[in-house]
């Protein structure tokens, strides 16, 4: 099991070009270059553990994949190829539940696993509304746990589907069945989630029509177009990096050709909130919204976060790095979808900032952090990749061992290299 040493190396002036691919945009364009029938050119695909199992079973179904380094071509079959073995998803709940809406409407028989971690993770979630139209789905716990079987068909019905969480797996999956229904679908979650897929399949020539958090969806009668894209920089991944400048003293960053979609950047938003200095510099727009943004340290204050939870739930464990380092409490409610993240990620960031000596209180669908200081200690990650980050930002700060890292991989496969320019890094 790997183990990652981080100390403090003082104030730093840095601007980062190569912040890991927008892993979510990534696993998008692999499972959608399928609903064309030219091929699609990709660049800054991100080649991370997780998005090169998406590939290679995108591979599996009969795609032709060509790889030069920097472009990535992905010519679809004319007809998807039932696979000989097990397709594996890696550590990547997108994939996995992106694919299980994809693959209920082909025609063939497909089972679907992963890691332990991702094993673990609650799959009814996609399976029941996709059963409630047709979807042949079965795994453990009758479909909660992976390895899941599906036998797909081409005929599911159409649906008025109503979600009662904002996800945007979730709604990914129910759009990709209603490309194939039988007539035109809607699908309704409490307030909108991350919106790529909408933006993604419009662009390819999807009927999706999008009013608030209401979707509807027109089956397609023909083959969408293929994709032409640049997949702009990860905010999610920036950001542990934007959380590093927030908390250094004297310290700036400048993030280059982020994605900057608004459900993507909240997170931001809330570092802003909290006093920290943050600029978004649009460069450009197609398919979505990218530029550079620019974070300098100030002081901190807390902050309640309550609303847009969506938006920011993958940098909730980062951001309670800040909130630790702030003047004052700060509370997260509404966030249970923590607790079915890579690890609880509730009780781990709870338990771990306990380990720093920070005063913290854990709720069914939170926490709360009373800021002031962190102290050396050793994080265990659980597996999973952005509490192993997070804690690493924490060690600009104050020494930090983290152990089990190589989870690391799955997401941003030059992490350490870039930590290694502001903290000092010790394998």
């Amino acid at each position: 099991m790997s183990e990652l040493l981080v100390s403090p190396d003082g104030e730093f002036d840095l601007e980062i070009d190569n912040i890991a691919s927008d892993k979510s945009i990534s696993h998008r364009c692999a499972i959608f270059s399928l609903l064309s029938d030219k091929t699609s050119v990709v660049r800054n695909f991100l080649r991370a553990e997780d998005t090169l199992c998406t590939l290679n079973i995108v591979s599996s179904l009969g795609a032709k994949i060509e790889d030069d380094g920097t472009v990535i071509k992905i010519t679809p079959p004319k007809k998807i190829t039932e696979p000989s073995d097990v397709l594996d998803c890696g550590n990547s709940g997108t994939a996995m539940r992106l694919l299980m809406g994809f693959l209920s409407t082909t025609k063939g028989f497909f089972v679907l696993s992963g890691d332990k971690y991702l094993n673990a993770r609650p799959m009814r979630r996609v399976a029941d509304p996709l059963r409630e139209i047709g979807a042949c789905i079965d795994g453990r716990k009758s479909g909660e746990y992976a390895p899941l079987s599906i036998r797909g068909n081409d005929s599911l019905d159409s649906f008025n589907y109503s979600s009662h969480i904002a996800s945007a797996q979730v709604k990914t999956a129910m759009i990709l069945a209603a490309l194939k229904a039988k007539n035109i679908s809607s699908y309704k979650e409490p307030v909108l989630s991350r919106d790529h897929s909408e933006k993604m399949l419009k662009e390819m020539g999807a009927e999706i029509k999008v009013q608030d958090a209401t979707i509807e969806i027109k089956p397609i009668k023909k083959a969408l177009k293929p994709l032409e894209i640049e997949v702009p920089n990860d905010p999610s991944s920036g950001f542990f990096f934007a959380v590093a400048a927030a908390i250094t003293k004297n310290s700036q960053i400048i993030l280059k050709n982020m994605l900057l979609n608004k459900t993507r950047v909240e997170a931001y938003k809330i570092l802003a909130k909290m006093g920290v200095h943050v600029e978004f510099i649009k460069r450009d727009s197609k398919y979505e919204d990218r530029g550079d943004i620019l974070i300098r340290q100030t002081s901190l204050k807390g902050v309640e976060v309550s609303e847009n939870i969506a938006w920011l739930i993958d940098e909730l464990p980062a951001l309670s790095i800040a909130f630790a380092l702030a003047d004052g409490k700060s509370r997260v409610v509404n966030a249970k979808e923590l607790r079915v993240k890579e690890s609880d990620r509730i009780t781990t960031v709870v338990e771990n900032l306990k380990k720093c000596g920070v005063k913290t209180e854990e709720f069914d669908d939170g926490y709360e952090i009373s800021g002031g200081a962190l102290c050396s200690a050793t994080i265990d990650s659980c597996g999973d990749h952005r509490i192993a980050m997070s804690f690493a930002i924490a060690g600009t700060q104050t020494p930090m061992k983290i152990v089990d890292t190589d989870c690391i991989k799955t997401s941003f496969p030059n992490f350490i290299e870039i930590l290694s320019k502001i903290t000092k890094v010790e394998k």
